[in-house]
Parts: structure tokens; C-alpha cells; sequence
């Protein structure tokens, strides 16, 4: 189990590393920052005292080097637009984020878990086919056109939610319902399918035969089974919650750190951006490491197949 686990820790510090690598040569590639900070009209005295300022006059090797040894150390270097500590203006915002995701997924997981059940327990029935139309419906449909959809019927045409910001409760309802859609509907399908494979499953007949209760097969037998493939798919879009969150919190100018990425990409902040999209990475690599650790507690055969 001890080598299970290292293997993992192993893949997800390589996968970090490619992810702050490949960030950092992609941003100091695609343009000068130095330039989209001071703007065209810039003498060229100012954009070089900015550059020789903020280190950008030196080797891409030596800012790559200085850069991950800072990162070692927990600093994400200083925002070249506010002349603050990135790390404090993503905790800023860190907050907003997590409780936006984290409602989400709750909303995501009380309606896509137990509405792929009652599919896979109805299957060919008209209950079915509305479960899968709506979850085909959620995971298809663009978030940003659902989020305006809403703002559309709920701010300006029944007015009873806000369209934007944040504070209350009414606040954070269209927001999270409309990061939560393709989650939802994602888990209704894989639940469903997953449901439908242990339902077949031998052990589910010799348990009927015996004369064990419909609720007590589904739920004491059936659902322990297809958990796999279910932890898989919360897994996965549990990280995607924090990427999927940059479009929403634009739609509904909620104040978390999808919006700070989209204005600090505007604005080229390099150092800004860089550790946005590490936090995201990280995020999402800690998600499937979480998945990889309980697959092993799950089912103890993937540990033997490790070793």
C-alpha cells in the first residue's frame, strides 16, 4: 500500500512541475507584458527601468530558475499591476471560489447520484428517458448561455434573485445551480450506467432469491458495487468545479479567483496569472490523486496491480 501511494505522490509532483514549467514559458512567450503594462506609447527608457525593475530583462533560464525556487518556498512572486504578494490577492479571493464550487457540488451530487439510480432502476421507462433528456440537457448546454438564461428569467423578468455580486444567500443560487448543471448531469449518466452493470450481476440475483428487500439490494449491494465509476466522476468534475468556475464568475461578476484570472490575463500579469493556474492545477491533480488513493481502498486488486 506504502508503494501504492508513492507511485501516486510521485506522478502528481511530475505533473505540478510540467504544469508551473509549461505555464511559465507560454506567458513569456506570447508577448511583452512590460509593453501591455505601460502601454505603445511608452519611451523606451520607462519599458527598459521596468523591465530591469521586475527582472524581465534577464535569461528566460534564469527567471525559470529564480521562479521555481521561489515557488519551493512557498512565494508566488509579486503582481506587477497592484505591487502586491500574489498569494495574498488569491487568498482574497480564494474564499468566494471554494464556497461557490462547494455549494455547486452539493447541489450537483443530491440531484445526479440519486436521479441516475431511479434511471438505472427504470430503465426503458418514461422516468428514464426524462432523467437522461435532462441530464444530456445539462452537460450540453454552455454555461455561460445557461447562467445568461437565468440572469434573463429570474433578475430582470421575475425579479426575485440578484443578477450579480454576492453577500446573501440569493446571491450565490444561480451561480452554483449553473456550475452545478454539467455535473449534475454528468453524475446522472455514469450513475446510471454503473447501476445498470451491478444490477445484472449474478450476486444481485442470488440476492432477490434469497428474499433480501428491494431497498436493501440497491443500497447495501448494488450501490457499494458501481462506487467506482461514480468516485471516478465526482473526482474529476470536483476538480473541474474550479476551472468551470472562471466562466461563471464572469457571467455573474461573482468575486473569486475565476474572474481575477480573466483580468489578470487582460492585463498580463504574469505573476497573477501563474499562480492561478497553478492553484487550478493543483486543484484538479489533488482531485484525481484523492480518486487514486480511494480506488485502493475500494477495491484492493488496483493496489495489488501496482506493486
Amino acid at each position: 500500500m506504502t508503494r501504492f501511494w508513492l507511485i501516486k505522490l510521485l506522478r502528481t509532483v511530475i505533473t505540478l512541475w510540467f504544469v508551473v514549467s509549461f505555464t511559465f514559458i507560454v506567458l513569456r512567450t506570447s508577448g511583452d507584458p512590460v509593453v501591455a503594462l505601460l502601454g505603445a506609447d511608452a519611451l523606451p527608457a520607462e519599458i527598459e527601468h521596468f523591465r530591469e525593475l521586475w527582472g524581465l530583462d534577464r535569461s528566460l533560464f534564469t527567471q525559470y530558475v529564480s521562479y521555481v525556487g521561489q515557488m519551493a518556498t512557498g512565494q508566488f512572486g509579486i503582481s506587477l499591476r497592484d505591487s502586491r504578494p500574489v498569494l495574498e490577492i488569491i487568498l482574497e479571493r480564494l474564499p468566494a471560489t471554494v464556497e461557490l464550487g462547494l455549494a455547486a457540488f452539493a447541489i450537483a451530487a443530491v440531484i445526479g447520484i440519486p436521479a441516475g439510480i431511479v434511471a438505472a432502476l427504470q430503465r426503458g421507462k418514461l422516468t428514464d428517458r426524462i432523467v437522461m433528456v435532462f441530464a444530456v440537457f445539462g452537460f450540453a448546454l454552455p454555461n455561460f448561455f445557461l447562467g445568461i438564461l437565468l440572469i434573463l428569467l429570474f433578475s430582470l423578468y421575475l425579479q426575485v434573485l440578484p443578477s450579480s455580486g454576492t453577500g446573501t444567500l440569493l446571491h450565490l443560487i444561480m451561480p452554483a445551480a449553473t456550475l452545478a448543471t454539467f455535473t449534475a448531469g454528468t453524475l446522472a449518466r455514469f450513475t446510471r450506467s454503473a447501476m445498470l452493470e451491478v444490477l445484472e450481476r449474478p450476486y444481485m440475483r442470488a440476492a432477490a432469491a434469497k428474499g433480501v428487500p428491494f431497498w436493501k439490494r440497491v443500497l447495501l449491494h448494488a450501490l457499494p458495487n458501481a462506487a467506482i465509476p461514480i468516485v471516478t466522476v465526482i473526482g474529476l468534475n470536483l476538480g473541474q468545479l474550479v476551472a468551470g468556475a472562471i466562466v461563471v464568475e464572469s457571467v455573474f461578476a461573482w468575486p473569486g479567483i475565476g474572474r481575477l484570472l480573466v483580468v489578470a490575463v487582460s492585463q498580463r500579469d504574469l505573476a497573477v496569472v501563474q499562480g492561478l493556474v497553478l492553484v487550478i492545477a493543483v486543484t484538479m491533480v489533488l482531485a484525481n490523486l484523492a480518486v487514486d488513493l480511494l480506488y485502493g481502498l475500494l477495491d484492493p486488486r488496483i493496489r495489488e496491480g501496482a506493486k
